[in-house]
């Protein structure tokens, strides 16, 4: 049995064609970090030289004179995700190979700056640890088990010079569920998580560029079988992102003109419960998506669909054979399926990045930390009861932290620029209370008044902000709650707003994970 992990259904999460690009590099005399990334196998072009010296197909670094050292280069990936394993591809590189590298990955919200990127403070887990690699090969390394979690970049460092004609980061696609809200997608997409897990022939072209980005260029950037000589016809199998309502198809045969097929049918299957998602074997109940429809060589056809069709699995079958550039599914998902694809980023996110998450939901560092602890959580029905738990089982300093987050009822704060590393988590605490507060917009300026004096009183007895879930109440509810609760002791007022935070907390989580 082999120990080289299975590359079948990864997808290369730093490819240049899903936007991976090297934002920060040491060194790149004789050629630029940037070619690592192209798709393309390298080459060689012997007898070819630049004004840097020999032509190289590959990132190539200066002879390094200060040993011990090492030179690095910072990679922002396409498709953020769950690396597995990691391809340093030495192809050509005989006498300049480096002798080791090191992979550390990182969370980083927002688009940080090369600078931002290569900072220092930048908590980098390490992904594969000191290893030798060989000179003018391919070198498959895996990635270790603590090292797999969500990540955006990827730090590679080489011992002590030299160069790398390729790198891949195969992984898993996990994308933050918020780019699905309030827009369609295409649902088969690898740089969300589609995933083409089967295909009857590939003799021509690679069943995962039917759902690569971008146009094709050419044909050799799409899907192409051989030439059938017997009867039937070829499919390719998609998994989507998450299971979803399709509301149009495209089929895309550009490039493809004495070779694409004379006809294809689309079928879809809902099969969200499936263990493995990529057994093509598993799925079942296929039911017509796009009946049998004629189809024009090198040709872009949009197909809206009347009813919207729900899914988590699509068959192309191309009729009876020939190529395809492209297959696009566009939808949104339904409610099952973006809680599954939020859990399954919550769940993946790095410890500080979840904690982050988390604290736009409750401003407690004590109870972010006990939360995070606790994952892997796998529904929403398993996480809301473990945050509440943990909700109450923290001191009580903690809830006071948590309080001096919220802005007093009716003075919303004001949307201010955020660091770029910081930007996912600002924009979603200020989100938060301009969402529960709305029905302070429609409140009279008495009640507003009201509430400004009452603010005032209740920090002078209490020495915290009044705190009460707004969502789903009015302006003189919440007033008159407030006024009640002037009444109460210490002792039991502390119990009362931490059950409010309890509850805007749970809230939230929820909007987190279901975007409702």
């Amino acid at each position: 049995m082999s120990d080289e992990p299975d590359l079948t259904n990864l997808i290369d999460l730093a490819a240049s064609r899903f936007g991976g690009t090297v934002v920060a590099v040491n060194d790149e005399f004789f050629a630029f970090a940037e070619r690592m990334l192209l798709s393309e196998p390298p080459t060689v072009r012997p007898g070819v030289f630049t004004e840097r010296g020999q032509w190289t197909d590959g990132w190539e670094t200066r002879r390094r004179r200060d040993l011990p050292g090492a030179d690095w280069a910072v990679v922002r990936l396409g498709a953020p995700g769950i690396a597995r394993a990691i391809t340093v591809d030495t192809t050509h590189f005989t006498g300049n190979a480096p002798e080791a590298v090191e992979i550390h990955g990182a969370t980083l919200a927002g688009y940080p700056s090369a600078a931002e990127a290569a900072d220092p403070a930048v908590e980098w887990v390490e992904l594969v640890g000191h290893t030798p690699i060989a000179a003018d090969a391919v070198n498959v390394l895996p990635v270790a088990e603590p090292g797999q979690t969500r990540i955006t970049h990827l730090r590679l460092t080489i011992h002590p010079d030299g160069g790398v004609a390729r790198l891949r980061v195969h992984g898993t696609v996990v994308p933050d569920p918020r780019l699905f809200d309030r827009v369609t997608s295409d649902l088969a997409a690898a740089y969300l998580g589609g995933v083409v897990v089967a295909a009857s022939d590939m003799h021509y072209g690679g069943r995962h560029n039917l759902n690569a980005s971008g146009d094709a260029r050419a044909m050799g950037e799409g899907w192409e079988t051989r030439r059938r000589r017997g009867t039937g016809h070829d499919w390719a199998t998609v998994r989507l992102a998450t299971q979803g309502q399709i509301v149009r198809a495209e089929v895309d045969t550009r490039h493809f003109r004495g070779n694409a097929p004379r006809a294809v049918e689309l079928w879809a299957a809902d099969c969200p419960d499936l263990i493995d998602p990529d057994d093509v074997d598993a799925v079942t109940g296929w039911f017509p998506l796009l009946p049998r429809t004629r189809v024009q060589p090198n040709t872009r056809h949009l197909f809206d669909l009347e009813v919207p069709v729900q899914a988590t699995h699509v068959r192309l079958d191309a009729i009876p054979d020939g190529g395809l550039a492209r297959l696009r599914l566009t939808g949104a998902p339904t409610l099952v399926g973006r809680e599954a694809l939020a859990m399954r980023w919550f769940d993946a996110l790095s410890p500080d990045a979840a904690r982050e998450e988390l604290l736009a939901c409750c401003g407690s560092e004590d109870w972010a930390e006990a939360v995070v602890a606790r994952r892997p959580f796998g529904t929403l029905a398993a996480l809301l009861p473990a945050a509440e738990q943990e909700w109450w089982q923290v001191p009580e300093s903690a809830w006071f932290e948590a309080f001096t987050a919220h802005p007093r009822i009716g003075e919303r704060p004001a949307r201010t620029p955020a660091p770029p590393t910081t930007a996912r988590a600002s924009i979603v605490s200020l989100d938060a209370p301009r969402r529960e507060q709305a029905a302070m917009d429609e409140a009279s300026e008495e009640t507003k008044a009201a509430f400004a004096a009452g603010n005032a009183a209740y920090e002078e007895r209490f020495g915290y902000v009044f705190l009460v879930r707004a969502a789903g109440r009015t302006a003189p509810e919440m007033l008159d709650l407030l006024q009640q609760r002037m009444t109460h002791d210490a002792a039991e007022e502390l119990r009362v707003a931490a059950g409010q935070q309890a509850e805007i907390t749970a809230l939230r989580i929820r909007h987190l994970i279901t975007g409702a």
